[in-house]
């Protein structure tokens, strides 16, 4: 009987033995440092969209960790272990998205845009109204910039990704913009010069000559507006700001500045010819023939000046918002929304 005890007592040993190297490898198996996981959400159209409710899972992770897109469209989780993970992707309106992947010991994994699409049946303000509203944030601070705090400088954006306006908010800005009590003083100011040096002589003298050089200045900016920054922008989809760049060398910069004249940011966030500039000048050129006296009218030819100089003055306009407008403008209190927080390396 103390042969069995004795023996059965040595084979547990032995078995506690040779299971404790095991036991001491098991930590350094463990101690695999853990990554991060970052991306950035977007819709069908490119447009980046915020608000949007992340969730992790993963197989050494008891719950659920939980995060929400910032108003770049970007999530980042921190201090995930290595192994098989899983990501699901929820917002109203939207259908959800799930995607599967394996983060490496101490791996930052940057992954590619997730683009969500239209949930069946939702309606389009509940898709579109995240998008909207901060798109209102940020246009809300461009109306508080002003040229030496007085003239208004509402069509430049200093968030190079700003979200993109729709009709409404394009027509806001243009009309704001030109309705300005300042907008008025200008163009009386233009017309005076026009009226001392006689320009337009068909126009006439006195009160009568002063005021029909005044409807005729403001009514040819009014135009322009209307149809360069709202009607067809609204029609082709392109953003009538100008999206200040403020970085590279100072020839990548004059590029830049003179060729937005002829090149637009579509609302989908992609670069585009400049269908609403170019067909707009064209246009509001043609309409400006109306404004003059008759005996001034050259017809196609006026209209290719005008749209020349509307293109030219757009090109000298750019390089000023590019190199010194930015240090004259006065911008107010920062609007929520309007900051940007996008990481140096996820710039389109």
């Amino acid at each position: 009987m103390k042969s069995c005890v004795s023996t059965n007592f040595g084979l547990s040993v032995a078995l506690v033995l040779c299971a404790a190297p095991a036991w001491a490898q098991a930590p350094q198996q463990e101690a695999q440092p853990p990554g991060a996981i970052s991306g950035r959400v977007m819709d069908d159209t490119g447009a980046v969209v915020a608000g949007v409710k992340v969730w992790l899972s993963h197989e050494r992770i008891a719950s659920r960790s939980e995060v929400v897109s910032g108003e770049t469209g970007q999530f980042f989780f921190a201090n995930v272990p290595p192994g098989p993970y899983r990501l699901t992707v929820s917002a109203p309106g939207f259908a959800e998205q799930t995607l599967s992947g394996v983060l490496g010991s101490g791996e930052a994994a940057s992954l590619a845009p997730i683009r969500l699409t239209l949930a069946f049946g939702a309606l389009a303000v509940d898709v579109t109204s995240t998008r909207v509203e901060l798109a209102q944030r940020q246009i809300e601070q461009q109306e508080q910039q002003r040229l030496f705090g007085v003239l208004p400088n509402f069509y430049v954006s200093y968030i190079p990704d700003a979200a993109p306006l729709n009709t409404r908010q394009k027509f806001e800005l243009s009309w704001k913009s030109r309705l300005d009590p300042v907008r008025f003083a200008v163009a009386g100011l233009v017309a005076g010069v026009q009226h001392a040096r006689d320009v337009h002589p068909g126009f006439g003298d006195g009160v009568e000559g002063y005021a029909k050089r005044y409807a005729a200045n403001y009514a040819n900016g009014m135009t322009r507006s209307l149809i360069t920054q709202v009607l067809l922008p609204s029609l082709f989809k392109q953003d009538p700001r100008y999206f200040y760049k403020g970085t590279g060398s100072t020839k990548s910069r004059i590029g830049y500045a003179v060729s937005r004249a002829v090149v637009k940011k579509g609302d989908n966030g992609r670069w585009q010819p400049n269908y609403s500039g170019v067909l707009g000048s064209l246009a509001s050129g043609a309409i400006s023939n109306l404004y003059y006296p008759a005996e001034e009218r050259k017809g196609v030819q006026l209209t290719l000046e005008n749209t020349a100089l509307g293109l030219g003055g757009a090109a000298l306009g750019h390089l000023a918002q590019e190199f010194l407008f930015k240090r004259l403008t006065s911008r107010g209190k920062s609007a929520p929304g309007g900051a940007r927080s996008v990481p140096p390396n996820a710039e389109r």
